[in-house]
């Protein structure tokens, strides 16, 4: 599996940060052999990843809604306007939420597998950006949930020897996500290094 744009599930047409050149690869933003630096990565996560965090957000604000709603409903009528502005509270951020940070997410989420690393970048309003090299990886799997199954989705966790723990790429198609973690399996066992 190459790194082209042109492949399913990556990056597609303008998914490119400003002055990358939309091709994955360790060229010439990469310092040379053995040397790795933080960068933009290229791909995107699928287009669903934008329904998913939609749908997590609106069932847990819906979950924490219903508290004070059924409360209400059982306590007295002089109780209720006290639960019943909370829920209405909730209701509207999840709303406001739900409307506005999937797209934010879904512009922020990059990932890209190079021979050498892979590149995560992740966030909201605080971003982080990781690179893991090759000979530093230590497992890879990949996890769906019942929502992620639902929208056809996977997670790719990368365990690293890094105190900052694993690597996450959320929101890939999960045909996409399962040849994933078989290219960076078999990249790497060929990679020399003591993971640790």
């Amino acid at each position: 599996m190459g790194n082209s744009g042109s492949e399913p599930g990556y990056g597609e047409p303008g998914d490119s940060e400003p002055g990358d050149s939309g091709q994955g690869g360790s060229g010439p933003r990469d310092s040379g052999p053995g040397q790795l630096r933080l960068r933009p990565p290229v791909h995107r996560v699928h287009r669903t990843a934008v329904t998913w965090w939609r749908a997590r957000i609106l069932l847990a604000g819906a979950a924490a809604v219903a508290v004070p709603a059924v409360t209400a409903l059982l306590l007295p009528d002089v109780v209720r306007p006290w639960l019943v502005v909370p829920a209405v509270g909730l209701a509207v951020v999840t709303v406001v939420a739900a409307v506005g940070m999937p797209p934010w997410w879904y512009r922020v989420h990059r990932w890209e597998v190079t021979g050498d690393a892979v590149y995560t970048r992740t966030g909201a309003l605080w971003q982080e950006w990781r690179v893991a090299p090759m000979s530093r990886i230590q497992t890879v799997d990949s996890d769906r949930g019942p929502l992620e199954q639902f929208f056809g989705l996977a997670t790719v966790t990368v365990t690293t020897a890094s105190a900052r723990g694993a690597l996450r790429i959320p929101g890939l198609d999960h045909a996409l996500a399962a040849e994933l973690v078989h290219e960076l399996t078999e990249t790497t066992q060929a990679t020399p290094g003591d993971a640790t």
